[in-house]
């Protein structure tokens, strides 16, 4: 008898099987693999994001990124796109309606995704050819749907995980957004023009 197991659920429980030191030591792996990638910018607002449900931490990346980069965390809004606010350790936080803590900004402060020149996006499972699954609400792909289109600007994406997020078995949609690139604890995997 199979059992069908739905794969976002397979792989969210893996992820939230590892250990702390797990995580710990995945997220300071992580840090250098971000900072060292050929498009990481030395300026201006780069976008990251407050881990939940198991996601891999990005602290150490936050506190190593260039004096002169801002960073920001995403902003569910109205339209249904994301929008980002920067925020700094300290800065105070709020919790949307699926409890994921936002930045308190003044809408005058939010930014556009075409404002960021790189955007760390959590994931729930990749594969080796550079199909990120997210959560599946699709917030990442509506807001980032213009880079369906081919164009040499920013922002570059990236989706991050842990090594056991990688699966063979997705569905894609003609609406999905591929990252450049996405990195793990031990790996980083270039796509399109950057391979």
């Amino acid at each position: 008898m199979t059992i069908d197991v739905d794969p976002r659920k397979a792989l969210r429980a893996a992820r939230r099987a590892l250990s702390p030191s797990e995580r710990i030591r995945g997220a300071q792996d992580l840090a250098p693999r971000l900072l060292d990638l050929p498009f990481a910018p030395s300026n201006g607002y780069v976008a990251g994001y407050w881990a939940m449900d198991g996601e891999i931490a990005l602290h150490a990346w936050q506190l190593n990124l260039p004096a002169a980069t801002v960073f920001c965390l995403p902003v569910l809004h109205d339209d249904g796109l994301l929008k980002f606010a920067p925020w700094r350790v300290g800065d105070p936080l709020t919790h949307n309606r699926y409890n994921i803590p936002e930045p308190v900004f003044e809408d005058s402060s939010l930014l556009d995704a075409r404002d960021m020149a790189m955007v760390v996006m959590p994931l729930v499972g990749f594969t080796d050819d550079g199909h990120r699954i997210g959560m599946g609400g699709g917030w990442y792909d509506r807001t980032f749907a213009f880079r369906l289109e081919p164009s040499d600007l920013p922002p570059y994406l990236v989706g991050v995980g842990f090594d056991v997020q990688q699966t063979a078995d997705v569905t894609r949609n003609s609406w999905d957004v591929q990252p450049d690139a996405i990195c793990t604890p031990s790996r980083t995997l270039l796509f399109g023009d950057l391979n």
